[in-house]
């Protein structure tokens, strides 16, 4: 009994030292986040070419609206081509896109993964170019985009991340996703810049220098491509820049199956690459003093928010009830004391808090947070489900091409 008791009390406090440094990371970066303010620069000396490259795996629905919000820009109309990496769509959509005044570059593959039509389509389209700005095939820029990644590139930056934001609010796990977003962008991208580390990209809405870009992606086949090209650029001493008046809308989740194989595929890459990175980041922190690379792979094993937060409510609650139970020999089996658990959940809310935009205050989010219930279950689905999801393409539908949802 008593060795069960000692192996059991191990494990509570290699658990709580875990949550306790995810609640201080985010914590931290959320504090700071509140005192983001958006550079500015007036004038260029230089404005860059662009390619913007939108790969797209059976996106008909979506992709010819895109296409056409895309060529919109208030950018010299000589310095930036759209061009739509077309990967098994419909006659009638591809007959539709060659009416634009855009590129379309066709692949086909055995197995498709965004990674591999993006080398493709450098592949084919040469190297004429100084930015490749990557949209997904449901993203609509603000007109101003590219002037804002251009003027962030003449700051110095050769990669900068725009502020992906919510194209649609019209569902209660569009909203949550929504708000998951915008408090990733506040902890990983306002508050990292803050203090002088990269931002976190996102996969869509960034831009890099196209020579950077191609080599890197070169190195890249995995379904996980922004955070391996993430890590790789950041242990060569790049520093991603973060632009929230860039604003890119995303449609957002709506239906849990889709929720499920996005978390699934973010989850496995995420563990894949901090196991690939860990010792790499140490040895790059202690010989290099590139804290920012290491900072990247300790963000690698950071739970998802609605996890920490879930569990350490969950625990909270438990060893509440235990602490208060008149039965002594129960609570000798359960340590860390609550009040450690309860401040861990309040370090955790505070920090979500205070990472939420002023724009969610509302009704409608207040009804969709009663769904964050099921969103904690179908996260813990997404985690039994990981094994092997950084491995193959898992496609996410998009269906929203219209109108968007201004708060």
């Amino acid at each position: 009994m008593e060795i069960i008791k000692v192996l059991l009390n191990i494990i509570e406090y290699l658990f709580f030292v875990y949550l306790l440094l995810a609640t201080l990371y985010i914590f931290f970066y959320s504090v700071a986040g509140l005192f983001y303010k958006q550079k500015q620069k007036e004038k260029v000396s230089k404005i860059r070419k662009f390619a913007v490259l939108i790969p797209g795996y059976k996106e008909d629905a979506v992709i010819v609206h895109v296409a056409k919000e895309a060529v919109l820009q208030d950018y010299p109309k000589d310095k930036f081509e759209v061009i739509v990496i077309a990967d098994t769509f419909k006659k009638e959509t591809l007959d539709a896109l060659r009416q634009l005044p855009i590129r379309v570059v066709e692949v086909v593959f055995e197995v498709s993964k965004k990674s591999k039509a993006l080398n493709k389509c450098m592949e084919i389209i040469g190297d004429d170019y100084d930015v490749a700005f990557i949209l997904d095939a449901d993203n609509i820029m603000k007109k101003d985009v590219l002037t804002k990644i251009n003027a962030a590139f003449d700051r110095g930056f050769d990669a900068v991340q725009g502020h992906r934001t919510a194209k649609n609010l019209n569902a209660s796990f569009a909203i949550l996703d929504a708000l998951s977003e915008e408090i990733n962008n506040h902890i990983f991208r306002k508050g990292h810049r803050v203090l002088g580390v990269s931002s976190a990209l996102i996969g869509s809405g960034m831009g890099l220098d196209y020579s950077l870009f191609k080599k890197t992606m070169a190195t890249v086949d995995s379904v996980g491509e922004d955070k391996e090209v993430e890590l790789k650029i950041i242990k060569k001493g790049y520093t991603i820049e973060y632009v929230h008046d860039a604003v890119i809308y995303d449609e957002k989740t709506q239906e849990s199956g889709n929720f499920v194989n996005q978390r699934r595929r973010w989850i496995a890459a995420q563990l894949d690459y901090f196991r690939s990175n860990f010792l790499d980041g140490i040895i790059a922190l202690i010989t290099k003093g590139n804290f920012d690379y290491f900072d990247k792979v300790m963000q690698m094993i950071q739970p998802p928010r609605i996890l920490l937060s879930g569990i350490l409510f969950f625990l909270s609650l438990l060893f509440g009830i235990i602490y208060f139970l008149p039965y002594p020999v129960l609570k000798q089996f359960f340590v860390p004391d609550f009040y450690w658990w309860l401040g861990l959940f309040a370090g955790t809310a505070l920090a979500l808090l205070f990472a939420i935009p002023g724009k969610f205050y509302n009704k409608q989010t207040f009804m969709a947070l009663l769904s964050l219930p099921k969103g904690f279950i179908l996260m813990f689905i997404s985690l039994l489900k990981v094994k092997g999801a950084s491995k193959k393409f898992l496609h996410t539908e998009h269906s929203h091409s219209g109108e968007i949802k201004h708060n």
